[in-house]
């Protein structure tokens, strides 16, 4: 079904790598951008080693298009003429690995052994029709995700603009032309105050307009009955996946429990802030739940990704041990407060591009558990693909 391209990969150290436009892919995906590429067309990429083959927490297959370099730790293949390449990446996600796989330390997946996988192989008007119907759903997802990377954009910019850079205000001052609706110009003051903020305007620490939660240690609160918690973890927040959570009590208290689009912020090893975006679940140690009595999460959530670089150079600079950030430093971060008027307008604006995002990454959830679900029952022929076609115009 597949053609093999492996011969055709160059390793190139990431010291003599040449920054530049094109991926360059490893085992998992994009580790970098080079000045060159090697292939250029659609391809499948299949990882050749590491954890992932045995875990499979991330999808072994990826798809590959345009002009990119691969190096020695995946495998290239396409498809041959009768076969339709993205079928054949829909089939090699729904094959379980272990079997092919070699190495009791790191794992591997040889070009024999890769070769040796055997696949569903209906004819092309099948595999067409399968691949064309899944595909459907990655197109929708990838679709929410660069919209959303645009709604992100935006509403960063404004919120720089007006609670950091204090842009009307100092528009005002150099006598230049309004750029927001009247009546919205208007409520911003005319002069910034001896502490350069913009008159009438207040600072508090970050800790203060919000409460930071600090997540239990979970291990002690095994699940012992037969419903259970996942366990939200660094991991977690990083993938949004709660397949490989540890399970726990579902009996802890309710401040713990994280509901999706709760806010989340690691203060430990990997710094990063997001809204959740997957299932019920527990609030880990090291993880703080983010809320507010005063101001919208929005609000805070912005001041935390302002804040971002300098938390996590803190940590960073923690080079001995796991590298965090401590409460002073969130009480060494001030926030600047606008006046209630002011706050109104920035609640619409802004909050209703976090609210879009948020909505499209619970399309995106759904669509994927959608496709997950059709992906083992299209192969196997369990569900027809007019039945299967239906489903995913319903959901898109």
């Amino acid at each position: 079904m597949a053609i093999n391209w492996d011969s055709q990969r160059i390793p190139v150290r990431a010291s003599e790598r040449k920054k530049g436009p094109y991926p360059y892919y490893g085992a998992q995906g994009i580790v970098d951008y080079v000045d060159d590429y090697i292939f250029d067309g659609f391809y499948i990429l299949v990882a050749e080693d590491g954890e992932n083959l045995r875990s499979q927490k991330e999808n072994v297959a990826t798809l590959a298009s345009g002009k990119f370099w691969v190096n020695n730790h995946a495998h290239v293949i396409s498809s041959k003429p009768h076969c339709n390449t993205k079928y054949i990446f829909y089939a090699l996600s729904d094959i379980d690995f272990t079997s092919y796989i070699t190495g009791s330390t790191i794992p591997k997946l040889s070009q024999a052994s890769l070769g040796n996988i055997e696949l569903p192989c209906p004819s092309l008007e099948v595999q067409d029709a399968i691949a064309s119907t899944l595909g459907s759903l990655d197109d929708k997802i990838d679709l929410n995700r660069r919209t959303n990377e645009t709604l992100e954009a935006m509403a960063r910019a404004l919120f720089r603009d007006w609670f950091v850079d204090f842009g009307p205000t100092r528009a005002k001052m150099a006598g230049e032309a309004p750029y927001l609706a009247p009546e919205l110009w208007e409520l911003f003051p005319d002069r910034l105050d001896d502490e350069g903020k913009p008159e009438g305007w207040k600072t508090e620490p970050l800790d203060e307009i919000a409460t930071f939660l600090n997540g239990l240690a979970l291990q002690k609160y095994p699940s012992t009955g037969d419903t259970s918690l996942p366990a939200i973890k660094i991991a977690q927040l990083r993938s949004e996946n709660t397949e490989t959570a540890d399970p726990v009590s579902p009996d802890i208290p309710d401040d713990y429990i994280i509901e999706q689009n709760d806010l989340l912020f690691s203060w430990s090893g990997s710094l990063l802030c997001k809204f959740w975006n997957g299932q019920r679940g527990a609030l880990n140690q090291h993880l703080f739940k983010v809320t507010s009595k005063r101001f919208e999460p929005w609000f805070i959530y912005e001041w935390i990704q302002f804040y971002m670089p300098e938390f996590q150079a803190i940590a960073a600079a923690k080079a001995t041990t796991m590298g965090h950030i401590q409460r002073r430093h969130l009480t060494e971060s001030l926030v600047t407060i606008p006046p209630a008027n002011i706050m109104q307008p920035a609640n619409k604006a802004i909050g209703s591009l976090i609210e879009q995002i948020q909505s499209n990454n619970g399309q995106s959830r759904t669509l994927a558990q959608l496709r997950d679900l059709l992906l083992p029952k299209l192969m196997s022929g369990e569900i027809s693909i007019r039945d299967a076609e239906k489903m995913v115009e319903d959901a898109t």
